[in-house]
């Protein structure tokens, strides 16, 4: 059956969506409020690492007081090794994407935390191997910050993949 309608595609530059209306009410921290991001994701895997690190930086710019957990393969992150042919050149556009995020969320004074055990058993990082301004704690420490959340009545993002 033959085509029977065209249409012209888009150009670049057009507006194709309402960027403007939002839905809900541009909420801000009240005074205290904290939010805790636990990220067990695979770095340069999948989108959810990136987003969770731009919403966490939001969640910053909002007023929260931010703590941000690396466990599991999340804790590759925090490498201060990556780059290539060096160490902090760009392999390929973005490719430290994660460490300048993690750079602006400990600049605007997220605490920023990773899991020791992830770093030694799973991929031979050494504490010395993150980057300056990341904490490393105790792999026990993963339920006691989700508990610390609970108590603070934070708001929790917690994102899993593998």
């Amino acid at each position: 059956m033959p085509k029977t309608v065209t249409i012209e595609p888009p150009q670049e530059g057009d507006i194709l969506f309402d960027v403007e209306e939002k839905v809900f009410p541009d909420y801000q921290a009240n005074e205290g409020d904290k939010a805790y991001v636990f990220m067990h994701t695979v770095p340069f895997e999948g989108s959810v690492g990136l987003v969770n690190m731009l919403t966490a930086t939001r969640l910053q710019r909002k007023g929260f007081d931010l703590t941000f957990v690396l466990y599991g393969p999340g804790v590759l992150m925090a490498s201060a090794a990556r780059g290539y042919p060096a160490v902090g050149n760009e392999g390929f556009p973005g490719n430290l994407g994660y460490n300048k995020q993690l750079r602006t969320l400990i600049d605007e004074g997220a605490k920023v935390y990773a899991c020791r055990f992830a770093m030694g058993a799973l991929y031979g990082m050494r504490e010395d191997d993150l980057i300056k301004g990341v904490t490393p704690f105790n792999p026990l420490d993963v339920l006691d910050a989700n508990i610390q959340a609970w108590r603070d009545k934070a708001l929790v993002l917690a994102t899993w993949t593998v």
